[in-house]
C-alpha cells in the first residue's frame, strides 16, 4: 500500500514539475530577444498552411517589426509581392483561427469545464498578463507611429487583427500543449523561431523577435535609460513601470533637479519623474519641511501643481544595522494622512487608533 501511494505522489510531482517546465519553457519564447532562426520559421509557416488544407505560400517575406510588416502591407506598389493584388486574401482564419477553437472545443470537452479551467489555470493563465500586455503596447506603439488619430488609423488596425502573434501567443500554446503531428504544430514551431506574422494567399509575411526587452519585477516594461522593447529596424517603445513614455523624456531622466519636477506640467510624468529621482532625494533637496512628527516618525508633504499631494511617511528601523547604524525608510502613503501614525498604521491597513504595535522592527 504504502509503495501504491508513493508512486501516486510521484506520479503527481511528475506532472507538477513537468507543468511548471512547459510554463517556463513558453515564458523563455515570450521574452525571447536572440534573432530569429529563419528557417525553422519558414518551416513552420509552411506546415501551418498544409496543416489548414491551404497550398503552401509562394512567398515568405521578412520585416524588421510589425511597424515595418504593417508598413510593406500598406504598400500601394502593385509590384510589390506584399501590396494587396499580390499577396491575395487573408488567411489567419484558416491557419490560426479555425484550429485554435477546435483545439479549445475539444480540450474543453475532454476535460470538462472545471478541468480546462484548472488546466489554463497552471499553464497559460500564468503567462497571459506578460503576451497582453507586451501584444498590446506594440499594437498601440505601431497605431502612433503610423497613423495616430489620422484618416489611416482604421487601416492600421485592420492589418494589425491579420497577424498572428507568434511568441506573444505562447500563453494559449503553453495551454494547448501541441504535439508534433498535431494542427497547432505548425504554430507552435514558427512561435519557437520568431516573432508576428501574416498569412495571406500567397504571401506570408514574418517578423524578427526584439532584440532588447526590460521589464520591472512585476512584469511591466521599464527601463529609464533607453527603450524598454526595440527591434532590429530601430522600431522601439519607450515605458517607465508599464507607463509609456516618450524617447525624449528618457533621455532627460539622469539629469533631473527640483525645478524641473516642479515645472513638468503632465501630472503622470511629473510622478515618473518622482519614482526616478527618489521621492527621499527630492524632499531633502527641494527644502520640504516636515508636516507632523510623532512616535512612529515623520509626516512629509509634496505638493504638486494640478495633481494631489504626495505624502511620505519617514521611519527609523528601530532594529540596528550589523554596523550599529539604523536604516530610514520611506513610506508612500494616502493624501489624506494627516499624521505620521495614521499613515504607518494605513500600511497595515488599520486605522490610527488600532495601530499599537508591540514592537516596532
Amino acid at each position: 500500500m504504502t509503495g501504491v501511494v508513493t508512486g501516486v505522489v510521484t506520479d503527481v510531482n511528475d506532472v507538477v514539475t513537468d507543468v511548471l517546465a512547459d510554463v517556463a519553457s513558453w515564458r523563455a519564447v515570450a521574452t525571447a530577444t536572440e534573432p530569429a532562426d529563419r528557417a525553422a520559421a519558414e518551416a513552420g509557416v509552411r506546415l501551418a498552411y498544409r496543416r489548414a488544407g491551404l497550398a503552401e505560400p509562394e512567398r515568405i517575406v521578412w520585416a524588421g517589426s510589425p511597424l515595418e510588416a504593417v508598413r510593406l502591407l500598406r504598400a500601394a506598389d502593385g509590384d510589390a509581392p506584399t501590396a494587396p493584388g499580390a499577396r491575395g486574401r487573408g488567411v489567419r482564419d484558416e491557419v490560426r483561427s479555425a484550429p485554435w477553437a477546435a483545439e479549445r472545443t475539444w480540450l474543453h470537452e475532454r476535460l470538462g469545464a472545471r478541468g480546462w479551467g484548472e488546466r489554463w489555470g497552471t499553464t497559460g493563465a500564468r503567462l497571459w498578463d506578460t503576451t497582453q500586455a507586451l501584444a498590446s503596447r506594440i499594437r498601440t506603439g505601431v497605431v502612433e507611429e503610423l497613423a495616430d488619430g489620422g484618416p489611416q488609423e482604421a487601416e492600421v488596425r485592420l492589418l494589425l487583427l491579420d497577424a498572428v502573434l507568434g511568441q506573444h501567443d505562447a500563453a494559449w500554446l503553453c495551454a494547448f500543449d501541441p504535439e508534433e503531428g498535431t494542427p497547432l504544430d505548425g504554430l507552435a514551431d514558427v512561435a519557437r523561431a520568431a516573432g508576428w506574422w501574416w498569412p495571406y494567399e500567397r504571401v506570408a509575411v514574418v517578423c524578427e523577435r526584439p532584440v532588447e526587452l526590460h521589464r520591472d519585477e512585476a512584469g511591466r516594461l521599464d527601463r529609464g535609460d533607453g527603450p524598454a522593447l526595440a527591434y532590429p529596424d530601430g522600431f522601439a517603445l519607450h515605458a517607465w513601470r508599464g507607463m509609456p513614455v516618450p524617447a525624449e523624456f528618457v533621455a532627460t531622466l539622469d539629469t533631473l533637479t527640483p525645478d524641473r519636477i516642479r515645472d513638468e506640467e503632465n501630472a503622470e510624468l511629473r510622478r515618473v519623474m518622482l519614482e526616478h529621482y527618489g521621492y527621499d532625494r527630492y524632499l531633502r533637496e527641494s527644502g520640504a519641511e516636515p508636516v507632523h512628527r510623532d512616535e512612529t516618525g515623520v509626516l512629509w508633504r509634496i505638493p504638486l501643481p494640478d495633481d494631489e499631494d504626495v505624502a511620505m511617511v519617514e521611519v527609523v528601523n528601530s532594529t540596528p544595522e550589523p554596523d550599529g547604524t539604523s536604516r530610514t525608510y520611506w513610506l508612500r502613503v494616502p493624501p489624506s494622512t494627516r499624521t505620521a501614525k495614521q499613515g504607518v498604521a494605513w500600511t497595515f491597513g488599520l486605522a490610527a487608533d488600532a495601530y499599537e504595535p508591540l514592537r516596532q522592527t
